[in-house]
């Protein structure tokens, strides 16, 4: 059974936020010229509980790239937007979750994915209450799982590969595992945000089907 942890309260914000002003996050903008900025919304919200939980998505089998994957609500940034403005209009596009900068809590680490992008995490707190609207064109399916998922035993998985030297991480949820690049975002925000911990994972790699 999981311990209840982390409940949706102001003292969670609270800790978040002290948590994430903390945190000196990696912008890889430089170093990284060649990868096509995106950027994703690690959602903090309530579930029918009033545990503190997140959204991740699964994408519909018929999409030519990345079909059937999971996800956090997210995408390439348009000409002129900034990494915010990105994860909250593709937030309200994909989800239909309204946010407004008010609701951004912070960034974490720029992930460089195989499949050519420097993903840029946004830290979001929703207040429940409004109705989800999917766009089935993008998304199948919208979870959310509570943040204590994340503190199991066995969180994270770490498995070796014969194409790299580096070891893909995955984190167990929803009944599957979720692999890197979004399970390497997911498991940063257990430990800087939840847990205050410098913690880094750029370094860890991602299963071959996510490469193209």
């Amino acid at each position: 059974m999981t311990t209840r942890r982390h409940l949706f309260e102001p003292a969670l914000r609270e800790r978040v936020d002290r948590n994430l002003a903390a945190f000196e996050r990696i912008d890889l903008g430089d170093s990284h010229p060649d990868l096509r900025p995106a950027a994703v919304a690690l959602i903090i919200t309530a579930d029918e509980d009033g545990r503190a939980s997140f959204y991740i998505t699964r994408r519909p089998g018929h999409l030519r790239r990345h079909a059937g994957q999971w996800a956090l609500p997210g995408g390439r940034l348009d000409e002129g937007e900034t990494s915010i403005e990105a994860a909250l209009r593709e937030t309200e596009e994909e989800i239909g979750l309204t946010l407004s900068p008010t609701d951004v809590l912070g960034l974490l680490d720029d992930f460089p994915t195989r499949s050519g992008f420097r993903m840029t995490p946004i830290v979001c707190w929703a207040e429940p209450g409004q109705t989800l609207r999917p766009n089935p064109g993008e998304v199948e399916r919208v979870h959310v799982v509570p943040l204590d998922e994340l503190e199991k035993p066995g969180v994270p998985v770490l498995r070796d590969i014969p194409e790299s030297d580096r070891p893909v991480l995955s984190i167990p949820m929803l009944g599957t595992l979720i692999h890197s690049p979004t399970a390497a975002v997911i498991y940063q925000m257990r430990e800087v945000v939840l847990n205050g911990r410098n913690t880094r994972v750029a370094h860890y790699e991602q299963p071959v089907f996510a490469w193209k």
